[in-house]
């Protein structure tokens, strides 16, 4: 039945894709109270948090990507080099990322994601909480995301 009331496409379509988001983006902020208490605060934004370690040279040796959102702190990437892992680097990265989450930015929280070949271990050494696996995320592979209260 619905086939014959719409035309379904299925090509990649950047302004129907910002459409859609902000059509949602209109739905969530209508049905969350929440939500619309963040709607023209700096919290509301996504503001992006990056740390880097250059060695003597000036080449990247490691790093973390992430942003700030609504009080948290959401790391998308964290990386050492393998000449720099079992240093301490990733944890220093880590630290400093959410030191100036909590302190500059007001934020409460950490969330991550990865993988079981990746390192749970690791952030669970630095506090964090798996609160969610995902296995078969790809086949084979269990997804982690994982939080920590900033104190």
């Amino acid at each position: 039945m619905v086939s014959r009331m719409f035309r379904i496409e299925t090509e990649v379509d950047k302004e129907r894709s910002q459409f859609l988001r902000s059509r949602l983006r209109e739905a969530n902020l209508a049905a969350s109270p929440k939500l619309r208490s963040l709607h023209g605060t700096p919290g509301e934004r996504e503001v992006p948090l990056q740390v880097w370690a250059l060695d003597a040279g000036g080449s990247v040796a490691g790093g973390l990507v992430g942003h700030t959102w609504a009080t948290w702190l959401h790391v998308a990437y964290l990386w050492v080099d393998g000449r720099h892992r079992g240093a301490g680097l990733g944890s220093h990265l880590l630290s400093r990322a959410e030191n100036l989450a909590r302190s500059s930015r007001g934020c409460r929280g950490v969330r991550l994601e990865t993988w079981d070949f990746q390192a749970p271990d690791f952030y669970r050494k630095q506090g964090y909480e798996v609160v969610c696996a995902i296995p078969d995320y790809p086949p084979g592979i269990t997804e982690y995301t994982l939080t920590k209260r900033l104190l």
